[in-house]
C-alpha cells in the first residue's frame, strides 16, 4: 500500500464555547495557541500529518466563515483542500462530503478522519498508530477508532469496550461505545481493564465508509451521493450548499459507529488531550513552583496566588493578590474571573452574555 492512497481529513469546525472569552465564535479554539507554544492547535495537527500522508492529500473540513483563518494558518493549502460547511450538522454530513469528495479523486484511499484541536504529546508513537491503521484498513473491510488506555475515572470522554476477538493483530472487535458516564460508571470502565476512551480518530478505506453510509445513514449518502460528478469542480460549492440544508444533524459515533458491526479499535498511548477544558489546558501548561500556569507570563505579577491558570493579551499589566484556584482569562474586550472547580459553568455564562449583550462578545 503506497503513501500516495493515504489522506486525512481534519474536522476544523467547531465553536469551542468552553474556552469563551478566548476562543469565539468568529475565532474558535482550534486556530489559537491554547498552549502558549508558538503554533495554534490547526497549526500542529497539519504538521502531525505531514509526516503521515503526502501534503496534496490532507483535506480540512471547516465551516464557512472559517475559510480566511484556515488560509492564513496554513497558507500551503490549494483551495479545493479546504471543505467548507455552510451550516453545523454535526461529524456524520462533513464526513460524507469528504468521503464522497476522496472518492472521486482516488477510489483507493485509506482515510484518517481526525479533530483539529487536540493534542499530542508523543507524536512519534501517534504517526506509528495511524500508519498501523491506515495499513489495517486498507486490507480489511473495517471501521478502525483509536482508542487511548484511560488514566483516570474522566466523565467528559466517550468510552469504547472491546473483546478478544482480533484482526491484524493489534486491532480488537469493538463491543460498545458509551458516550460520556456518570463518575460510578467510568470508575467501573476504568477498573474492568476493557474499555479506553473514545478519541474520535477514525480509520478506514473511503470504500469501507461509504458502504457504511449506504447501510446504515442511506438518506446522507444518497444526498452527497448526487455531487458525485460535481466534487472537485467550480460547482462543487454551490451543490454542497443545497446538500447540508437537507442534512439531519448526527454525529458519525452515533450514525454509524454504534450500530456497524466490523468496529475495531486500535489501543493506544501517545500522550493524548481532547483539550476540552480549561483544566485540562491548565494540567498541560507549564507552571511556576506555587502551580500558576500563565500564559503570557511577562507582565503578571502575582502574590500569594496559587494554582491559577492566566491568559491575558501580551502587553497586558495583571496584579493578582490571594487568589487561588482561579481561571483568570481576558480577550475581545472580555474579562473571565472564575474559580476553576466551576469552569463547567462557562457554557451557561456564554448563553447569558448573548441573550443580555448580543452576539458580539460571542
Amino acid at each position: 500500500m503506497e503513501m500516495k492512497n493515504y489522506y486525512a481529513l481534519i474536522m476544523a469546525g467547531g465553536i469551542g464555547s468552553r474556552f469563551w472569552p478566548i476562543s469565539r465564535t468568529a475565532h474558535p479554539k482550534q486556530f489559537i495557541d491554547i498552549l502558549g507554544v508558538g503554533k495554534t492547535l490547526i497549526q500542529q495537527t497539519y504538521e502531525r500529518f505531514l509526516k503521515i500522508v503526502p501534503e496534496e492529500n490532507i483535506f480540512i473540513l471547516t465551516n464557512e466563515s472559517y475559510i480566511q483563518l484556515v488560509k492564513e494558518q496554513i497558507p500551503s493549502l490549494k483551495d479545493h483542500q479546504i471543505l467548507a460547511e455552510p451550516i453545523m450538522r454535526n461529524t456524520a454530513p462533513c464526513i460524507a462530503y469528504g468521503s464522497h469528495k476522496i472518492l472521486q479523486i482516488n477510489p483507493e484511499a485509506s482515510i484518517v478522519v481526525a479533530p483539529s484541536d487536540h493534542l499530542i504529546l508523543d507524536v512519534e508513537e501517534f504517526n506509528r498508530s495511524i500508519k498501523k491503521s491506515l495499513v489495517a484498513a486498507s486490507n480489511n473491510d473495517c471501521l478502525i477508532s483509536l482508542g487511548i488506555k484511560p488514566s483516570r475515572p474522566d466523565t467528559g470522554y466517550g468510552y469504547i469496550q472491546y473483546n478478544t476477538k482480533k484482526i491484524a493483530d493489534d486491532f480488537f472487535k469493538v463491543k460498545t461505545f458509551t458516550e460520556k458516564p456518570n463518575y460510578e460508571l467510568a470508575t467501573t470502565f476504568v477498573q474492568s481493564g476493557d474499555f479506553l476512551w473514545n478519541a474520535g480518530i477514525f480509520v478506514w478505506s473511503v470504500k469501507s465508509i461509504i458502504k457504511a453510509f449506504k447501510k446504515y445513514l442511506p438518506e446522507i449518502n444518497d444526498i452527497f451521493k448526487e455531487g458525485d460528478t460535481l466534487y472537485n469542480s467550480s460547482q462543487e460549492q454551490e451543490f454542497v450548499h443545497s446538500a447540508f440544508s437537507q442534512c439531519t444533524n448526527i454525529s458519525i459515533d452515533y450514525g454509524i459507529m454504534e450500530k456497524a458491526d466490523n468496529v475495531y479499535v486500535l489501543p493506544s498511548e501517545f500522550g493524548w488531550s481532547d483539550l476540552g477544558t480549561w483544566a485540562s489546558v491548565y494540567e498541560l501548561s507549564e507552571k511556576d513552583y506555587v502551580g500558576n500556569a500563565v500564559i503570557p507570563s511577562e507582565m503578571v505579577i502575582m502574590y500569594d496566588s496559587s494554582n491559577c491558570m492566566v491568559n491575558v493579551p501580551k502587553g497586558k499589566l495583571v496584579i493578582m493578590q490571594g487568589l487561588h484556584h482561579f481561571i483568570v482569562v481576558e480577550e475581545n474586550n472580555t474579562l473571565l474571573i472564575c474559580p476553576r472547580n466551576q469552569e463547567q459553568e462557562i457554557k451557561q455564562i456564554v448563553g447569558d452574555v448573548k441573550q443580555r449583550f448580543g452576539s458580539e462578545f460571542i
